[in-house]
Parts: structure tokens; sequence; C-alpha cells
């Protein structure tokens, strides 16, 4: 089992620092939830450890070696925060262009597959799209997966249908998930880390998240 291991993250804009002390690790087989309020740095971090995002100075590494670009060699695949679609190409075909083969036939049972393979990016609902290009990423190669907002304007159902998902293919992929509604990704994380004030709080208890400011109150 590989390990992504990210540290030392430190980005600047305008000389305000928005992240100075942030150290990540993901193994394989697990699901790290990483939360914090908006504007905190969470969608900047994902881009930065997939190569997207130039920061003042970055480790990113999987089993110690450096990472510079994590597109290239298929090593990571990511869902950005807003649809990234083209639109005028059928969904199916761009699914062959991402998804793993072994993963194919499992995908194509997929609900989400079944409604939306043969329209473009323009005909589903914003939620269906959301729910299909996410499902895409997850069954890519890639042995690391970054999620930014999957649970995004999808359906209380279709939320369970991708934790589930997720679930399954954290059995042999390391996922790193982020989203603003907080009790999906506690639901569905091993281990959850907090971003708050530019650094990462590894998050033992759920109390904790009360302690450090993110939430007020958690339902027992």
């Amino acid at each position: 089992m590989h390990t992504l291991k990210v540290d030392s993250i430190q980005l600047e804009y305008d000389g305000r620092k928005i992240l100075q002390d942030v150290h990540v690790t993901c193994r394989q087989g697990e699901i790290i939830g990483l939360l914090g309020r908006n504007g905190c740095g969470k969608s900047s971090l994902l881009k930065i450890i997939f190569g997207l995002l130039k920061p003042t100075y970055k480790y990113v590494a999987i089993d110690d070696v450096f990472i510079k670009k994590g597109y290239q060699g298929n090593c990571m695949a990511y869902l950005p925060q807003h649809n990234y679609l083209p639109n005028g190409i059928r969904l199916q075909k761009l699914a062959k262009l991402v998804v793993d083969p072994d993963f194919w036939p499992a995908f194509t049972q997929l609900p989400i597959y079944e409604l939306c393979c043969n329209k473009t990016a323009a005909e589903p609902s914003g939620g269906q799209l959301r729910h299909f290009e996410t499902m895409m990423v997850i069954h890519s190669k890639a042995d690391f997966i970054l999620l930014d907002e999957p649970f995004t304007h999808i359906s209380p159902i279709q939320a369970e249908e991708l934790k589930e998902v997720i679930r399954a293919c954290a059995k042999r992929k390391g996922i790193i998930v982020t989203d603003h509604q907080y009790y999906n990704i506690l639901d569905v994380s091993d281990r959850v880390i907090l971003l708050d004030k530019g650094c990462t709080k590894h998050i033992t208890d759920n109390e904790d998240l009360v302690t450090y400011g993110y939430l007020s109150g958690i339902n027992r």
C-alpha cells in the first residue's frame, strides 16, 4: 500500500498567509475528511497537492518520492469544486477516458450512469452532473483521490450512494474529501483533519471541532 504525504505547505496572497503549517498523510485504504470554514484554504490545499496551484513552498510525496504534479502518471485524480466536464460530448465517451477499465463494469451498473451516459454535460440537472463526474473520478486509475465538495447539489439518496462507493473504493485507494456538509464528512471518514487559521488540526474526537470553534455544538 502506498502513502501520500503532504507537509510544510505555505501559501500567501498579497502578503497574507493562507496556509502555513499543513501536514496530511493518507494511505491507500483510508478516507481522510478535511473540514474548515469557508475561505480557510481547503480548495487551495487540494489544488496544491494535485499540482494546479503553485504555493510558496510545498512537500508532496508518495512513498517518500517527491511529486511535482499529481496528475502526471495517474497517481492522483482530482474533483474540482465546480463542474469541469466539457459540453458537446456524450458523458459515456468522457467516462471511458477517465474510468479504469477494471472498474468499467461496476461503473456502468451505477444508476447515475444509466441516467446520464447518453447525455452531454449540458443536459442533466446540476445534481445529476455532479454525481456523475464524482463517480468518474472515484473510479479512475489513480491510487489517490481528491474530492472537493462532492456532496454539493446532490440529493440525500445520492449522497448515501456516494458514501457507499467511496467506502468501497477506499479499500484500494486513498481518499481525501472536503465538503461544507460536515455531517457527510464525519460519516464517511476514517480520520478528520480541521484546517484552522492556516494550520491543520488532527481531530481525535468530534468534540474537538467544538473546542476549535468549527462547530458551536454537536448533536448527540
